[in-house]
């Protein structure tokens, strides 16, 4: 094929100068139930298995919103908002694009029937897209840059009792700036989606005692049969920051600094037996550090997905949460070809691309069982690992993934100011010379803002923090295809002095530059072939076949690699890649991803409908 042809597959002439085109609004069968029940509060359950309590109060509902063209509190109301869908989605109710140089306001009552003794209020958000302010009783209780990321604040000394107002003011630059975006585009098409903004996942408060655990690392040390903890408390994250600012203790809490120990137990569960517990008595002022051994250690994987359930009192505060024993390496097999192991076992890890989008809700998943049935329809059709791209995903998805027996991979957020498509991605895609350029060239990549590339680190080291108890993800992605690509080399070691748990495939698709512990490559134009080196060879895409399904395309502008005609032709199709793959395993190929899980707007190559109503495969 030649390049000039590869480029009209790639559509690259209608990406340029697009047309209007017709949306059609789909409905999955979870978020046309809540469209028609008028459901008003939804995404119910607890949203971070990782470190749950129990006394908590979601806040997720109708709040009222207005779009002003200041960051002045609005003196009137454009009407209601259901939380946590974005504006721009249909079940938010209000189906309205936010603009860069616009602010979105939400606001509702918390009614706070008593303030308990000796006791502190969280207020905990998922994700609010891009950065915010938030406000309790007019009263600024903190700013938040990063449109994926968790984040919380101690609102203790700005409550009441009775009736107390929430309030955000949310600004999102979307792609015109460098901030981290993904796959969000104002004017979406192709391989780009609608941009959304505000809050987009669960937003809930929860009592906690003065002293509480305010971050928890579970390590998994498989070769030793231990576990081990890392618990910092709030008093610990305090004296942490008294060092970075001209603060104490007691002006960052409102509380005196701790004074002697504290009792701490862990117990460790075995299907709902205890198997093993520990008693001691800590400093809150000091980090943690515990090992427990494992008797009678029971391995996770894919196919056998064995979580270890733990509670942990830490004073008067408790948590529960969970791990697996596992172990992810690169090691050479028998024929000394490296190969990607799990538990020190050559395991070829079948991958399927996963964008998580819906269309009546864009990012948001739209309730716990459309979570689980994605996750659940990529294993039934033979995937035990799905690449999740470009996007941080609630963490009950992650959840899922762990008991159900998914591997992850994650990938960073791109950001960066415009991209030049033609050079930093379809052009490498068929001129493989190209796939080796040098990643300092920050103009080249849209990385000429150093603001942007501090901003990108920031919020990489805090998506591994987020994520860093999960057991499914065994490899973070830190930059795609180019996209926003800076420093490679720097930014592995970065990550590895945080996280030296997982594989880490520092540049996926070309631009190598030599770092991280894969060859990771995409091919979508040409044939499949596995390449020995000194690291693991993965196709980290490839596919793509498109099929338009009749009553389930959102446009009538379809985007894909090579379209088939019906559900019969895509099977065959697809099963020929599959062969290939599967004979490509004893030439060192360790993993493959598959594009992808599901149509997203006008990109039609999902293995599923954008609704999920027809599974293509």
């Amino acid at each position: 094929m030649k390049i000039r042809e590869m480029l009209e597959t790639l559509q690259l002439n209608k990406l340029l100068d697009r047309g209007e085109a017709k949306h059609n609004q789909l409905f999955t069968p979870w978020g046309e139930h809540i469209a028609q029940e008028q459901t008003e509060v939804v995404l119910t359950e607890y949203p971070r298995p990782q470190l749950a309590r129990k006394n908590y109060t979601i806040l997720n509902g109708i709040w009222k919103y207005a779009i002003t063209k200041d960051d002045v509190r609005p003196v009137l109301w454009d009407g209601d908002i259901r939380v946590p869908f974005s504006p721009e989605t249909y079940l938010s109710g209000v189906q309205r694009q936010l603009k860069p140089d616009e602010y979105l306001w939400y606001e509702r009552r918390l009614v706070i029937d008593r303030i308990p003794a000796k006791k502190r209020l969280l207020l905990n958000f998922g994700a609010c897209d891009e950065r915010c302010r938030v406000y309790v009783n007019d009263v600024l209780a903190g700013t938040h840059s990063g449109g994926y990321q968790a984040f919380s604040f101690d609102v203790t000394a700005l409550v009441q009792t009775g009736k107390n107002t929430l309030r955000l003011c949310v600004q999102d630059k979307s792609d015109t700036s460098y901030h981290g975006r993904g796959k969000q585009m104002l004017k979406n098409g192709g391989m780009f989606y609608t941009a959304q903004s505000g809050l987009w996942q669960t937003v809930w408060c929860e009592w906690v005692p003065e002293i509480y655990i305010d971050e928890l690392c579970i390590t998994p040390e498989y070769d030793s049969d231990s576990v081990l903890f890392e618990i910092s408390s709030n008093i610990c994250s305090a004296q942490s920051k008294t060092t970075r600012q001209s603060q104490t203790v007691q002006e960052l809490l409102g509380i005196a600094p701790a004074c002697g120990m504290v009792p701490c137990k862990i117990l460790l569960f075995d299907q709902n037996q205890v198997a093993q517990e520990l008693r001691l008595a800590v400093r809150p002022e000091e980090k943690t550090v515990v090992r427990m051994q494992i008797p009678d250690k029971k391995s996770w994987t894919p196919e056998h997905p064995f979580l270890y359930d733990i509670r942990i009192v830490y004073g008067e505060d408790m948590v529960e949460s969970y791990f697996g024993m596992r172990l992810f390496t690169a090691e050479p097999d028998s024929h000394g070809v490296p190969r990607l192991c799990l538990n020190h076992i050559p395991y070829f890890q079948k991958g399927i691309l996963d964008q998580g989008y819906y269309p009546e809700s864009l990012m948001t998943p739209v309730s716990d069982e459309a979570m689980i049935f994605d996750i659940q329809t990529a294993r039934d059709r033979g995937f035990n690992m799905i690449r999740k791209h470009c996007k941080i995903e609630p963490m009950r998805w992650y959840y899922h993934c762990d008991r159900l027996g998914m591997l992850v991979w994650q990938d960073m957020i791109n950001g960066g100011t415009t991209y030049n498509l033609v050079k930093t991605c379809y052009i490498p895609t068929v001129v493989f010379p190209l796939r080796h350029k040098r990643d300092n060239d920050y103009g080249y990549t849209s990385r000429l803002d150093k603001n942007g590339r501090e901003e990108w680190k920031k919020e990489c080291l805090e998506t591994v923090r987020q994520l860093y108890n999960c057991t499914c993800v065994c490899t973070w992605v830190l930059f795609n295809e180019g996209w926003g690509q800076f420093d490679a080399k720097e930014n592995t070691e970065m990550v590895r002095a945080v996280d030296n748990t997982r594989i880490i495939d520092a540049h996926s698709g070309w631009f190598d530059q030599d770092a991280g512990d894969l060859k990771s490559e995409h091919i979508y134009f040409f044939e499949l072939v596995a390449k020995k080196g000194k690291k693991p060879y993965v196709i980290s895409e490839f596919g793509g076949i498109s099929l338009a399904v009749a009553d389930h395309t959102y446009s009538d502008r379809y985007f894909g690699y090579g379209s088939q005609a019906d559900r019969e032709a895509l099977q065959s199709a697809y099963s020929e890649l599959d062969k290939r793959v599967i004979a490509l395993k004893k030439d060192g190929l360790c993993a493959s991803v598959y594009t992808q899980l599901t149509d997203i707007e006008e990109e039609i190559n999902g293995i599923m409908t954008y609704d999920r109503r027809v599974v293509k495969l």
